[in-house]
């Protein structure tokens, strides 16, 4: 009887799944396996990280459904190319199968465990799942990778067909699962090293069930997105990005969606899924982003060394409203606003002139839904080093942008409690108050709450000379 082992990574779901279709559909007897892989966890910077409670959620979800269909999922911990091998050997299965990932690192560990497999006389597949169009599906007419995203999204949409978006009828062979030996178990966070964390506490479901309780919430707010995603304060976004980075979510499904609904809205929408392929597609064609500038000439950018500016950057406590906000936000619950994640990467990269690649770091570890390639575009984007970023010349104001943003700083006080007092007029610029007046709001500038750490107009004329290093640019 053929046999095979389904490789569960970032697609914890069991329905519209590639990998798992493929091996149901070709092998008699399928088993599955998520791997809690020692060699990312160890080197996570806490033991109380909301994304390892998150995945542990949604892989008890997982399981749960899996044995529902006469399946299950083996559950281990320890590096995943030691790991994957063995229990390929012990379950004496001929294939490996798993969902593509794009990830330098990944590529790399992916690469091992083929090979140790291929020693075993065993082979490695993997597929397309997390992405509509992967790698060079959508090229040039010069056959060249798009550097630019409106022409790539166009050339997306041109090539997207109903099949593109089709899901993967994974039930109708599900037959073919196999159940774990009797006495699996899974570990519990405890037992991989891990604290629990306030994911509960911030409302945030794991797994299948997480994902369509806010699709379906999503779905009635859709056609309002173009208008209302901009708007930190209001329920405008749909809060799924968690989800699509776990895989807990079906991007066909989701894109299907819009891209059936249509109007304004969805059409939107639809372009935010488009950017995510459209950043897997650079990060595979220039993975020297990872750590380096899109455009090499950017390189020659030299960044200021202030470790107190970016601290005070990174703990909420730059003396402007919005910047702060946002940082107590991600600290508190690993979410930021898209709106904010750019108004917060600019104002590091061009009032506090620290390098982006801090900046990266820091939401890497923060970001509940951190994902390498997205998050690289965004930074670059807003250092104006990437692929189609803004130029350099445009600076975000801070104040103007909270005040187009947050005009009634409703998002402000929810996260800066102290100037909760502070009249609508100044809550965006809170140091122009007058001293009386900052007095009567319970919020004296430079004790309650602190003065602004750097002058944007004069950081603003410092960012313009420090690009000026970079030769052919134009304005």
């Amino acid at each position: 009887m053929s046999s095979a082992l389904v490789w569960f990574r970032r697609d914890l779901r069991d329905f519209d799944h590639a990998a798992l279709f493929h091996a149901l559909k070709n092998y008699q007897k399928v088993f599955c396996v998520f791997i809690f892989d020692s060699t990312i966890l160890d080197a996570l910077p806490t033991r109380s990280d909301r994304r390892v409670e998150f995945i542990h959620g949604s892989v008890l979800e997982l399981d749960a459904a899996l044995r529902v269909k006469g399946g299950g999922l083996i559950v281990r911990h320890g590096p995943a190319t030691e790991v994957v091998p063995a229990l390929a050997a012990s379950l004496g299965v001929t294939a490996v199968l798993a969902n593509r990932d794009y990830e330098p690192q990944a590529l790399a560990r992916d690469a091992e465990v083929a090979e140790r497999l291929r020693l075993l006389g065993v082979s490695f597949a993997d597929f397309k799942d997390q992405v509509i169009f992967e790698k060079s599906e959508v090229l040039t007419q010069g056959n060249s990778p798009f550097s630019v995203f409106t022409p790539y999204k166009r050339a997306w949409l041109k090539t997207l067909t109903d099949f593109h978006l089709k899901a993967y009828p994974v039930d109708k062979y599900a037959v073919h699962l196999a159940a774990p030996a009797a006495g699996e178990t899974i570990p519990t966070l405890a037992e991989l090293g891990f604290t629990s964390t306030n994911l509960g506490e911030l409302g945030i479901v794991p797994g299948m069930a997480g994902g369509r309780k806010l699709f379906d919430d999503f779905l009635k707010r859709i056609a309002r997105y173009k208008v209302r995603r901009d708007f930190p304060a209001v329920k405008g976004v749909s809060y799924l990005s968690v989800h699509l980075r776990f895989g807990t979510v079906s991007i066909r499904e989701l894109a299907r969606a819009a891209h059936a609904i249509g109007g304004e809205g969805a059409e939107t929408w639809l372009s935010e899924l488009v950017w995510r392929d459209f950043y897997f597609q650079i990060l595979w064609h220039h993975p020297r982003v990872v750590g380096a500038s899109f455009r090499p000439e950017y390189d020659k950018v030299v960044w200021d060394d202030a470790p107190d500016l970016f601290a005070a950057w990174c703990e909420g406590r730059t003396g402007y409203p919005i910047v702060d906000a946002a940082m107590r936000q991600i600290n508190h619950s690993g979410f930021m606003h898209n709106r904010l994640r750019m108004i917060v990467a600019s104002f590091l990269t061009k009032d506090l002139g620290v390098d982006w690649r801090l900046g990266e770091r820091y939401f890497a570890d923060q970001l509940n839904d951190f994902d390498l390639s997205a998050n690289n575009g965004g930074w670059q984007w807003a250092a104006s080093t990437g692929c189609d970023a803004q130029p350099y010349f445009r600076i975000f104001n801070p104040v103007t942008q909270s005040e187009r943003f947050d005009p009634d700083g409703v998002f402000i006080r929810k996260y800066l409690p102290e100037l909760a007092k502070v009249p609508d007029k100044y809550i965006h610029a809170p140091w122009t108050l007058p001293p009386i007046d900052q007095k009567l709001a319970g919020c004296v500038i430079g004790t309650d709450y602190p003065a602004p750490i750097v002058d944007h107009a004069r950081a603003r004329e410092l960012t313009l000379a420090r690009f000026g290093v970079v030769k052919g640019a134009t304005e």
